[in-house]
């Protein structure tokens, strides 16, 4: 299969980061919703993002897409102990508001304001960025997420002693990692494949 470049239609880029839901508009042309075969479907997972033209682009290698996405669900999804959700999608904002990814940022943003209730301090990471103060736990979170994403090197013994001292288990800060590291990998991905747009108003 040919791997059609793409030039998007003419759109509104998003001035600011921001909580509203944005389109994305892939560089590189995706499967056909009508086209997908049946290995495609099975990697979609949720049979509901066949309407995701990010998701049907990645469908063109359905072995990585699957194992991505399973992936993602286990950080984010899975409710056994360690980091609250709100936690979670707080470190997958961080990450993406450092690496300057739009699209990722508004999605786990409105998750982290969703289960957190804190829309206040989310909003203000958006517009400040990263070192926005908010509070120290959630602070503590912010730093060692930017730390994993900047180089992985520079987490280090001083972010994890933080995370304890702001109450974070073994556990929980193992999912700090994870949900960073995650988002360290999908943020370059979604950035080199396609751009964030306003949504098309009604």
């Amino acid at each position: 299969m040919t791997n059609k470049t793409l030039t998007p239609p003419p759109h509104e880029a998003p001035p600011v980061f921001t909580r509203d839901m944005l389109d994305w508009l892939a560089w590189i042309e995706p499967v056909a919703e009508d086209a997908l075969d049946a290995r495609q479907r099975e990697s979609l997972i949720d049979a509901a993002r066949s309407k995701s033209a990010y998701f049907r682009l990645l469908a063109r290698d359905p072995d990585v897409l699957e194992a991505r996405t399973r992936t993602d669900k286990d950080i984010f999804y899975n409710p056994e102990a360690g980091l609250p959700r709100a936690e979670r999608e707080l470190a997958a904002t961080a990450t993406s508001r450092f690496n300057g990814c739009i699209y990722c940022a508004s999605v786990h943003a409105r998750f982290a304001s969703t289960y957190s209730k804190r829309t206040e301090d989310v909003d203000r990471m958006l517009a400040e960025g990263v070192g926005a103060d908010l509070g120290e736990r959630w602070n503590a979170i912010v730093e060692a997420s930017v730390a994993l994403t900047a180089t992985p090197i520079r987490f280090g013994p001083a972010h994890v002693e933080r995370l304890r001292r702001a109450g974070l288990d073994d556990l929980s800060i193992a999912d700090v990692v994870a949900s960073a590291a995650f988002f360290n990998w999908a943020n370059r991905l979604m950035l080199s494949l396609g751009e964030p747009a306003t949504m098309p108003k009604a």
